[in-house]
């Protein structure tokens, strides 16, 4: 079976996965707004004896609470080893499904079918599990692949505007690390007009360039982590808050500061950031915080699944197009990135 499947229509791409898969059972896991927007979609292709799980929506819920709340349930439905979990819905039903998945009676196979632009592009491809821990974004987790995954730009039509944006972040991200024609040819302006089924195909074969080259995430694939340690640094910060920020918009402020950061110690030029700048900021706006939060910010940097040691390591640009790894940078340093950031005037 494909291992990503681009469907023109859910139900009936889904409906034929089954038809190839043996499984004793289906087991389907939404959050409960996936349930009312995307569920009635794929219902006429799923088996009569299909079982139901829902959980509260959102990271918020990515923690081993939900996981245990998951597997208990899983449990009282006596689901066997030969059970089939498919996962719908976003990044977090993806990881926290694929991730609840792999530990339940040593592991059940589970297909992912992604609803949001972001888990589409991002999230699937790769087989990172995990869940939220302690305040750590994916701070436990496995790499596991699922059977397929299912990806049908039909659900895009689901989603409120900010989540659209959120997912567009990423794909930002594929051409600045990978692909500069790619990243010039992205709209800024009105960009939600545009032809998401070709982008996300697009940003799909990127990620699975890198992740076929570097699978456990040894090397190269550390790039797709460009703007991410500062980026889930203010995501984690303000995840409890009023003020919290849905991904895109924290990955988008951290592919800014690192953007800083690239000029200092890759040789980035600042034309270049001059253009990613203009660009993420007339899209995502800027994110408003206070200088005395950085030293809670700047810990949590510190857990970042990339560093060695006590050495925090990056992923930076050498230019737009051109990312490269293991970059090692100061607590000072970042902290001159946020500071650049922070002091960025917008129209």
């Amino acid at each position: 079976m494909e291992p990503v499947i681009f469907a023109p229509d859910a139900a009936s791409a889904l409906a034929q996965v089954f038809e190839e898969l043996t499984f004793s059972k289906l087991v389907v896991l939404t959050d409960t707004n996936t349930q009312k927007h995307c569920l009635p979609r794929i219902q006429n292709a799923l088996p009569e004896n299909s079982a139901f799980l829902c959980v509260s929506p959102g990271e918020i819920h990515k923690n081993l609470e939900t996981c245990t709340e998951i597997w208990s349930q899983m449990t009282e439905l006596a689901l066997d080893r030969k059970t089939l979990m498919l996962n719908l819905g976003g990044g977090v039903i993806g990881d926290m499904g694929g991730f609840c998945a792999s530990i339940y009676k040593r592991g059940i196979r589970f297909i992912n079918l992604p609803t949001t632009l972001l888990s589409q592009v991002d999230a699937s491809v790769g087989g990172k599990l995990g869940v939220d821990f302690r305040g750590l974004k994916n701070h436990l987790g496995v790499f596991n692949e699922p059977e397929t995954v299912l990806i049908a730009a039909e659900f895009l039509e689901t989603l409120p505007k900010e989540e659209l944006r959120s997912g567009y972040a990423e794909i930002i991200k594929h051409g600045l690390i990978h692909d500069a024609a790619y990243f010039n040819s992205l709209k800024t302006s009105n960009w939600e007009s545009q032809s998401w089924e070709d982008l996300i195909q697009k940003s799909v074969a990127i990620k699975k360039t890198v992740v076929t080259a570097d699978p456990k995430e040894n090397g190269l694939r550390k790039i797709l982590n460009f703007g991410h340690t500062i980026g889930h640094a203010f995501e984690s910060y303000f995840l409890d808050s009023a003020n919290h920020l849905l991904h895109g918009e924290a990955i988008a402020l951290g592919m800014i500061a690192e953007g800083y950061l690239s000029v200092k110690k890759c040789g980035m030029s600042s034309e270049d950031l001059e253009i990613l700048t203009k660009t993420l900021l007339g899209i995502y706006g800027k994110v408003n915080f206070d200088l005395n939060q950085l030293d809670p910010i700047l810990d949590l940097c510190i857990q970042d699944k990339k560093n060695e040691g006590n050495t925090l390591m990056f992923s930076l640009l050498k230019s737009i197009g051109d990312c490269t790894y293991n970059i090692p940078v100061t607590r000072e340093e970042i902290l001159e990135a946020i500071q650049f950031y922070h002091d960025l005037k917008t129209a």
